[in-house]
């Protein structure tokens, strides 16, 4: 009962507050035509900004990866509210193995899943190599994502989880694909696939924070002006 009324009421609330955001979007046509192909694509985004993808997506039949947490339980009812495919488990944690061999099936045939890389658990903005892997073996490209607004709210929890405030300017930036090659599958080359992967999520997701007039002192405290001098 706890977890059908909270979820219900989050559906609701974020129902609300979305439709007011005046969202802007950039380079979705690189999404459309990956999967007008047929293919499987994988959109990455940090674990902090999953409000506006989960409504956004609402009804498109996409797929989420869902943790086997207590907190997962909540999430998991939330995105089935949205109209969202999930499944599961994660791809460093229990449940591990047959959510990677769901969703590496799915995406074959031609499913788009949202995914954040850095979930359920931080550490917040590294790439686990979950997600190089369901590339590889798809062989879907991943396309990284940046998303922003202002006004807005940063949680105090390890993902500074964003909420919108009401009528906030959004941006949301897609990147280039990304293909991860099939040979690429000793550690160091994992690794540095996801380094690569993460850099470009960065990338995008600063270019969203100053689009959408992030002051530069909120920048600082998310460390984005020590990143960009880097």
């Amino acid at each position: 009962m706890k977890y059908r009324v909270v979820s219900f009421l989050v559906y609701w609330l974020l129902r609300l507050i979305i439709p007011t955001l005046r969202l802007r979007v950039v380079g979705e046509e690189r999404v459309r035509e990956i999967q007008e192909d047929g293919k499987g694509v994988i959109l990455l985004t940090w674990h902090g900004r999953t409000i506006i993808p989960i409504c956004r997506f609402r009804k498109r039949g996409y797929w989420a990866m869902i943790s086997t947490s207590r907190d997962g339980e909540y999430q998991n009812r939330i995105f089935q509210r949205f109209g969202w495919q999930t499944v599961r488990g994660s791809t460093s944690a229990r449940g591990a193995v047959q959510a990677a061999l769901t969703i590496t099936k799915q995406l074959k045939r031609g499913a788009t899943l949202a995914h954040t890389p850095d979930g359920p658990r931080g550490p917040i903005h590294v790439v686990q190599p979950g997600a190089v892997f369901l590339a590889q073996k798809s062989g879907s490209p991943i396309i990284p994502v940046g998303i922003s607004t202002y006004p807005r709210k940063l949680a105090p929890a390890w993902d500074q989880y964003m909420v919108p405030m009401p009528f906030a300017r959004a941006v949301w930036i897609y990147g280039e694909p990304i293909y991860i090659p099939s040979d690429a599958k000793s550690h160091e080359e994992q690794q540095l696939w996801c380094e690569r992967v993460g850099a470009e999520i960065m990338a995008v997701e600063a270019q969203a924070e100053r689009e959408a007039g992030v002051p530069e002192a909120g920048l600082k405290r998310q460390g984005w002006s020590l990143w960009r001098r880097a």
